[in-house]
């Protein structure tokens, strides 16, 4: 089947509260640059890609309402719902997946990409690689090649060098079939398990291989201060290359 006949979501998590983010008299993701919220931004991405069919929305409770008003400014038409979050990431990502359930997602073929809030700097041609990647694979994670060494270490002793050339940075989008997804995260919330980092390790641990697709060197998570100010430089980065081609 081609990617073009396939029915492609997006669950979007912008459940944190930006703890980390000091200073910061909103949630992280209701950051504005340029008069946008960085959700926004990343919402873009989404709503304006050809294979992209909806959108879930999974929000910080007390930011439902703000949330709301962002899409309805934005006119956004692939946003099918805002869903609050849960206790963990990995419970709120269930109820985005849930959401798409219960809106009637159940074809075997389809595909969810499941992305955060604050990597607003994702690009189309990214996403299309995971939804080409999912077709084939049926699991694919968004990664970003290590610029240092890395290294192993034990009670501050260094224990062993990594290959850097098989080491990979995981970042999002991470993209799967959404029967295989959502059966696993029931799986692991019947055996009471909600604490996965993310749902590439989900179905890691449960037997599912993910490929790789190497996403964009600037595709960072906006989460501290120092974050905000590195997606604004690659902003306006890109808008001088607009008017300056390098």
């Amino acid at each position: 089947m081609a990617c073009n006949d396939l029915k492609c979501y997006a669950v979007i998590f912008a459940g944190g509260v930006g703890s980390r983010m000091r200073g910061a008299k909103v949630p992280k993701q209701f950051l504005e640059l340029g008069g946008k919220s960085i959700i926004a931004h990343t919402i873009d991405h989404f709503e304006k890609h050809p294979m992209v069919a909806g959108v879930v929305v999974v929000c910080v409770a007390s930011g439902m309402d703000h949330m709301r008003e962002i899409v309805e400014d934005a006119h956004y038409s692939k946003v099918l719902s805002i869903v609050p979050g849960g206790k963990t990431g990995q419970d709120s990502i269930f109820n985005g997946l849930s959401e798409l359930k219960r809106l009637g997602v159940t074809d075997k073929d389809s595909i969810v990409l499941i992305h955060d809030g604050v990597r607003p700097l994702i690009d189309e041609q990214t996403i299309s690689a995971c939804i080409d990647s999912v077709s084939q694979y049926g699991s694919t994670a968004t990664v970003a090649s290590s610029p240092e060494t890395i290294i192993e270490e034990e009670n501050g002793v260094v224990e062993r060098v990594v290959d850097r050339s098989r080491c990979k940075l995981a970042r999002a989008p991470q993209g799967f079939k959404f029967n295989d997804i959502y059966a696993e995260h029931l799986r692991a919330r019947k055996e009471g398990r909600h604490d996965f980092i993310d749902s590439i390790s989900l179905m890691a641990h449960y037997g599912h291989k993910a490929h790789t697709v190497e996403g964009p060197a600037d595709n960072i998570k906006v989460t501290t201060q120092r974050d905000f100010f590195a997606f604004k430089g690659f902003v306006d980065y890109k808008e001088m290359e607009q008017l300056w081609p390098l």
